[in-house]
């Protein structure tokens, strides 16, 4: 479902990107295929560097259907960044990557929290985002990264998973399950 991203991808990639519903809410936008090459670049580049996290969304052909990716990793925590071609959305994609991805994060990855920075004029984003069981709002809870993504204009609501939901949802609470165990 997910792999590294890599330079043999872009082609496909790059024409999923620019289709006008899924163009504008990408992060890095690229306006040609050897744009998105160089981004492409830049990104396996920056992973290197401990800077971001990203992985290639694939269909069950193992045929890249769209990017995940954590940006702006630092002390552990990152903002989450996700686009899916448009033949793609509505098919159950979204939540199968994130769910992988967040397994990887927190698991393997040594991970502590996940943003969301979402646009309020962003409803595919906002639905797929109130959907998952785990996530909170993160706009009073983090009131400094509230504000430093809305520092240019208040256009975001931000959310937040940490390690600890993710791990009270899938495992609920260890202490109780311990002590019936115990018992």
């Amino acid at each position: 479902m997910l792999k590294k991203r890599d330079l043999h991808e872009a082609p496909v990639l790059y024409e999923l990107m620019s289709h006008p519903e899924v163009f504008p809410y990408v992060r890095h936008k690229a306006s040609s295929t050897d744009e998105f090459y160089f981004v492409t670049k830049q990104t396996i580049e920056a992973e290197d560097r401990g800077e971001l996290i990203s992985r290639t969304i694939l269909d069950e052909w193992e045929q890249p259907i769209g990017t995940i990716n954590l940006f702006d990793v630092q002390d552990n925590k990152g903002f989450l960044a996700t686009w899916i071609g448009k033949p793609y959305f509505g098919k159950g994609y979204n939540k199968i990557a994130k769910e992988a991805f967040f397994e990887e994060l927190f698991f393997h990855l040594n991970i502590e929290a996940i943003f969301m920075k979402i646009r309020r004029t962003n409803q595919r984003s906002m639905k797929a985002a109130l959907k998952i069981p785990y996530v909170s709002s993160a706009n009073f809870s983090y009131p400094d990264i509230h504000a430093w993504v809305n520092r240019i204009e208040d256009v975001y609501d931000l959310f937040v998973i940490t390690k600890e939901q993710y791990l009270f949802h899938y495992y609920g609470d260890q202490s109780q399950n311990e002590e019936a165990l115990e018992a």
